[in-house]
């Protein structure tokens, strides 16, 4: 449909002018009664994080985040744009957005006053109504309102000519969003300018006798401040922020492998299939869950959702990289595998201990804790107890990542027990997903205390507890 191309048409067409937090609060009560999530691709947060947003995107109010790293902070704020009308006029040429009917630049206004309803008219799409801001100690107040351009000065205007301003970013978002990340990283005499955005809803440029009211909404994000000790955000301003929403790691770990599914991304190569059982799945994200309740990791500094989609990631490439030396074209993670997460946790927790060569043992604790919760929550016992009687009578069983997965389908033969827990754990019996069932089901009766476990290197040897 074609939209109007100046004031006069934008006129006769019955457009109205609104603020930005009118427009965004409309189209969320649009969501909210036809029963759509305000914020898309957001696992975790549908009763805790989003009924707090929805009240405070109906009341009107600016945001900040605050919580850990990995959160979806910065996701949030980003889709908040989905939130804005599709297009919004504005004067030809303005650098501010200018509403047509009320200009506030020296341009828009000279052009309205003098074409009338022959001015021009521009349409903006709602992504280039979002401006953002990564808070650094660097970041000067010219960045986020404006400056003197001296460029503009040397042209041969005077400097209070107001055609000499600089707008900065704020300004350019004018009736649009406005997100600050990691706000208490910005120096306390910058966050000193956005007091009057946030609450006079205008901005003063130094040099210039003039005081413009700006319409936007600002929502900003946060690190606890007892994490980040770099900065906090000073009282004046944080008072000004209507609702302060506090965000929080997923509350379980099928919420966490919800995340992980969603957002790891997928491993294709031609010739080859991937498939990942839930248990392991679940171990992944029951490995975070722990982390986060282990006394051995820095829980101030968080442990990411990023550690499960990186531990997830780097299982299936090292099964896949086994699958390839074993000429193998089914991909199935092992328990055997979850040695290669070591280089994808690493470097996202801080640990507690100072002791060298203390990470490796709790991170390796972390995990078989995580591989017995999930073995408890996916077996029952009594099913295993001609599997245990096997063992202590004498039969001896090897695993590790030298081992073809074709191997370990002898066992269904020699173990028919076997059968009915690989159909309980929903796998396949493939070659690779027998051998993935296989080693879950042993290393659970191992650290169930059921079995001994003989590891050198990364083999391991099976044998009953006699």
């Amino acid at each position: 449909m074609t939209r109007p191309g100046t004031l006069g048409e934008l006129r006769a067409s019955g457009w109205v002018s609104r603020p930005v937090k009118d427009e965004v609060r409309t189209n969320a009560i649009a969501r909210i009664s036809e029963g759509r999530q305000l914020v898309e691709g957001v696992v975790g947060y549908e009763d805790t994080v989003l009924p707090q947003l929805e009240n405070a995107l109906l009341a009107g109010h600016d945001v900040i985040f605050l919580g850990e790293r990995g959160q979806a902070k910065t996701r949030m704020i980003r889709s908040l744009t989905d939130l804005l009308d599709e297009w919004m006029p504005i004067v030809a040429g303005s650098e501010i957005n200018d509403d047509p009917y009320h200009p506030i630049s020296h341009h828009a206004r000279v052009m309205v006053a003098e074409r009338g309803d022959e001015a021009p008219i521009e349409w903006m799409h709602r992504e280039r109504r979002f401006g953002e801001k990564l808070a650094t100690p660097d970041t000067s107040i010219a960045d986020l309102i404006g400056e003197v351009d001296p460029i503009k000065v040397a042209e041969g205007r005077y400097l209070s000519d107001e055609l000499t301003i600089h707008y900065g970013l704020v300004p350019r978002t004018n009736r649009g969003i406005f997100s600050i990340n990691e706000l208490p990283d910005l120096a306390e005499r910058i966050q000193v300018g956005l007091l009057n955005v946030l609450e006079e809803r205008d901005v003063q440029i130094r040099g210039y006798k003039i005081r413009l009211p700006i319409d936007t909404m600002l929502v900003a994000s946060a690190n606890p401040e007892d994490y980040t000790n770099r900065g906090r955000i000073i009282t004046p301003l944080k008072d000004r922020f209507g609702a302060q929403i506090r965000t929080h790691y997923p509350l379980d770990a099928e919420l966490e492998a919800a995340v992980v599914e969603q957002e790891a991304r997928p491993l294709t190569a031609d010739g080859l299939t991937v498939h990942v059982p839930g248990f392991m799945a679940e171990i992944v994200a029951e490995t975070s869950q722990q982390a986060r309740r282990s006394p051995h990791i820095n829980q101030r500094s968080g442990v990411s959702v990023r550690l499960s989609i990186a531990n997830y990631e780097t299982l299936v490439a090292n099964a896949t990289r086994r699958a390839l030396r074993h000429g193998e074209h089914e991909v199935v993670p092992r328990v055997s595998d979850l040695d290669a997460l070591v280089a994808s946790t690493a470097g996202k927790v801080e640990f507690e201990t100072v002791d060298d060569g203390r990470e490796e043992q709790v991170l390796d604790r972390i995990v078989k804790t995580a591989v017995l919760e999930t073995f408890r929550a996916r077996t029952r016992p009594e099913k295993l107890t001609d599997v245990v009687n096997s063992f202590e009578e004498g039969m001896v069983v090897h695993t590790g990542e030298d081992i073809a997965s074709s191997e370990y389908g002898r066992l269904l033969d020699e173990l028919p027990a076997l059968r009915e827990t690989l159909a309980d754990l929903d796998v396949p019996e493939s070659p690779a997903g027998v051998a993935s069932a296989v080693e879950f089901v042993l290393e659970g009766l191992h650290l169930s205390k059921r079995l001994n476990k003989d590891a050198v290197g990364g083999r391991a040897s099976y044998r009953g507890r006699g």
